[in-house]
This record gives C-alpha cells, structure tokens and sequence, in this order.
C-alpha cells in the first residue's frame, strides 16, 4: 500500500491508453457509460448518477465522465486514433485498480500502456 507524507493511504491516480480500439466502439456512448458504471462498481464506488457522455468538438469521438465523492474517472475515446484514454483518481478505500481491470477485460485494445501516481 502506497501511504502520504502523514501516513494515511495515498490517493491513487491511474492512467491508461488502450490502443488499437476499434472506431465503432469508441463511438458507442452507451458502450462506454456502461464501462464506467462496472468501473466504478468494482472499485468500490456508488456512484450518485449516471455518467455523462459528451461528443467531441467536431464529432468525431466521445469523453464519458463520473464523479464519485472527491474522486473521478474519465474516458475518452478517439476513434480516428483507435484510442481510448482512461484517467481515475481513487482515495481509500477505493481501488483504481479494479477499476482499470474492468476496461481489460472488456475493451479489446491491441496495447494497454498505463502508470500510477500517489497523490498528496
């Protein structure tokens, strides 16, 4: 477990490029607010709504957000690229973890490149 200066475990923030994507499920929007929904779930979270999907400048592509008691988890999906960017941030006891595994397993991505951070 990664801890903070003082002790108490670390925020976490996570972020992943899932390459290699294929175009029409980066542009279904249901697609991926269902993916954050069993995200957020399998890290812990109850999220307080659904998640809001908006189009790119242009059209061409989607970000899908949710907010989750001081935390966040954001994808946006490029088509024209084959690349969906994932980006969580998770306090305890949330597991951004889970979170990502969720998208493993259900973004079928040619490459998955990704980092953790501590915060705070």
């Amino acid at each position: 477990m990664v801890t903070s200066p003082a002790g108490a475990a670390a925020i976490i923030h996570l972020t992943a490029d899932f390459v290699g994507v294929a175009p029409e499920r980066l542009r279904d929007a249901t697609l991926m607010s269902g993916l954050l929904i069993a995200a957020a779930s399998a890290a812990g979270f109850n999220p307080a709504g659904a998640p809001l999907v908006r189009p790119h400048h242009g059209g061409e592509g989607l970000s899908a957000f949710v907010l989750l008691g001081g935390c966040h988890m954001i994808a946006h999906a490029y088509p024209a690229r084959e690349l969906l960017v994932l980006d969580v941030l998770a306090a305890p006891p949330f597991d951004a973890v889970k979170a990502f595994d969720v998208f493993t397993r259900r973004v079928a991505a040619r490459e998955i490149r990704s980092e953790q951070r501590a915060r705070g």
